[in-house]
C-alpha cells in the first residue's frame, strides 16, 4: 500500500512542470495573436524597437495667389489656366474678342467722320464720302464727336474687363487655400452650466 502511494506522488510530481509550461506557451501564443487596432490614416513605423504611429497627410495642390495675378496680368487667361479654372478661359476670350471687335469699329468710324470734317473745313468744295449725306459740317463734328466718346467707354470697359480677369485670378488663387472643412462648424446644442442647470448654446468649432 505504501509502495502505491510513492508511485501516485511519483506521477503527481512528474506531471506539474509539464503543465506549467503549457499554460506559459498558452500565454505566449495568446500574447503574439494580441493586435492593437491601428485608426485609418496612421502608419506604423518601428523607431528605437518601438512601435510609432506616423499620421499621413493628403497634400493638395495649392495655387500661389501672387503668381496667378502675375500670370493673368501677363496674358488674359493664364491666370485661370494656372488655378486650373480651365472652363473660365474660353469666357475670358469671348470677352475680350467682342470688346476688341468695337474697338476696332468705334474706331474705324470715328476716323471716318474726323477726316471727312477736317476734309470740309480746309476745302471749300468737298469731294468727301459724306457729301450727300451731310450738308452741315456740324452734323459731321457732332458724329465725330458721338463715336469719340464711344471709343472711349469701349476703351474703359475694356480695361475694366482686362483687371477684372486678373482680380478673379488672385481671388480664386485665395478661395482654394480657403479650409472648407468639416473641423469649422456652427451649430446649437444643449450644454450644461457649472452650477447643474440645462441651457442652449452656440458652439463653433475650429
Amino acid at each position: 500500500m505504501r509502495f502505491y502511494s510513492l508511485i501516485f506522488i511519483f506521477i503527481v510530481i512528474s506531471f506539474l512542470p509539464s503543465s506549467n509550461s503549457v499554460a506559459q506557451t498558452d500565454i505566449s501564443e495568446k500574447d503574439t495573436t494580441i493586435i492593437s487596432p491601428m485608426p485609418k490614416g496612421l502608419l506604423a513605423a518601428p523607431v528605437g524597437g518601438k512601435t510609432d504611429t506616423i499620421k499621413i497627410k493628403k497634400t493638395l495642390w495649392e495655387p500661389n495667389p501672387k503668381r496667378a495675378g502675375l500670370y493673368a496680368a501677363l496674358l488674359p487667361g493664364l491666370g485661370q489656366a494656372y488655378n486650373r479654372q480651365y472652363w473660365k478661359i474660353p469666357i475670358v476670350y469671348a470677352g475680350f474678342s467682342v470688346a476688341g471687335y468695337f474697338l476696332v469699329k468705334n474706331s474705324k468710324e470715328y476716323n471716318r467722320y474726323r477726316k471727312a470734317y477736317i476734309g470740309r473745313i480746309n476745302n471749300p468744295y468737298p469731294t468727301d464720302e459724306f457729301v450727300k449725306i451731310y450738308t452741315d459740317i456740324n452734323q459731321l463734328k457732332q458724329l465725330q464727336d458721338d463715336y469719340s466718346r464711344i471709343l472711349n467707354l469701349t476703351v474703359l470697359f475694356t480695361t475694366v474687363g482686362y483687371t477684372l480677369q486678373v482680380l478673379d485670378a488672385i481671388t480664386s488663387a485665395h478661395l482654394k487655400n480657403f479650409d472648407i472643412s468639416r473641423d469649422i462648424s456652427l451649430r446649437i446644442k444643449p450644454v450644461a452650466t457649472p452650477y447643474g442647470d440645462a441651457g442652449i448654446g452656440l458652439v463653433m468649432n475650429f
